[in-house]
């Protein structure tokens, strides 16, 4: 029989309180888990949590993870790969990747220890650095990879092909490509539009673009999208579900493409994206 893992942003506030409600919980039902303590899940520590995790592989049947949006984001590219549900519990502020608020935490807990839950299947994004004929890395996103300016820098310039295609030059602090579920973070922002996270498409938006025109595109998942940095003498930087940073440079190539991978997130009976997204917007 396999095990729940419980993996806590050991950073956040409350946090103890919460696993500790957690653990009760299923502890009074015999349940078994497994809660990963602040050594085995580092999330100031650059290496995978897959690799900090790798004795929990193949035993588990959920993943419950305590924190906010960033420590989903985290979790889902490390553990992707693993191919199991992941629960979000928001210790932040505005989560829309965690499906239960503490509040409610006892409520959903109980569907969790009754098997009253199913998952949905989210899209994946993954980035290949190039310099000219060098692979400098590749990357996973869940959220959205961003080409933008540094902290100092002026204006900079992408440009942005679509299977080859050039569609558009974009000037201004940078360029954002986004997933459906990554259409309510950064993209939403700077003024993207909203998608519906089951579906498969990129949202290609300009930061502060320097023009009247520059609107958001709607690429087709399907599709490969290639970003051209034309920026001298100018910091940029990549950046990988507001986590991952690497420094660029004029000329470098960043292909995007949809990833065969994919995040399965726990859902609910009850649950609805666009009454989900009222009560996020208004709050």
């Amino acid at each position: 029989m396999k095990d729940i893992g419980v993996i806590p942003n050991w950073h956040k506030r409350n946090s103890n309180l919460v696993v500790e409600k957690i653990a009760r919980f299923f502890e009074n039902r015999r349940i078994r888990l497994k809660v990963a303590d602040k050594h085995q899940a580092d999330f100031y520590n650059e290496e995978s949590l897959a690799v900090q995790l790798s004795s929990w592989e193949k035993s588990l049947k959920l993943i419950i993870v305590v924190g906010g949006d960033g420590t989903i984001l985290r979790v889902a590219r490390d553990l992707a790969c693993w191919n199991v549900p992941i629960l979000g519990i928001n210790l932040g502020h505005k989560g829309f990747l965690a499906e239960i608020e503490v509040e409610q935490m006892e409520r959903f807990l109980q569907y969790i220890a009754t098997g009253q839950y199913s998952f949905q299947e989210r899209m994946m994004i993954e980035a290949r650095l190039k310099r000219g004929e060098e692979e400098l890395g590749f990357y996973l996103a869940l959220n959205d990879i961003v080409v933008s300016r540094g902290p100092f820098s002026r204006i900079i310039k992408v440009e942005a092909y679509v299977n080859e295609d050039f569609m558009e030059s974009y000037s201004g602090d940078g360029i954002i490509i986004s997933t459906p579920t990554g259409s309510t973070g950064y993209s939403l922002s700077a003024g993207g539009p909203i998608a519906n996270p089951t579906m498969e498409l990129f949202v290609v938006t300009p930061i502060c673009p320097h023009s009247l025109y520059n609107r958001s595109v709607i690429v087709n998942g399907k599709d490969k999208i290639k970003l051209r940095i034309d920026s001298r003498q100018v910091q940029v930087v990549l950046t990988v579900d507001g986590q991952v940073r690497f420094a660029l440079e004029d000329e470098d190539q960043i292909v995007v493409s949809q990833s065969k991978q994919k995040v399965m997130l726990v859902c609910f009976d009850d649950y609805s994206f666009y009454r989900m997204l009222h009560q996020k917007l208004k709050a």
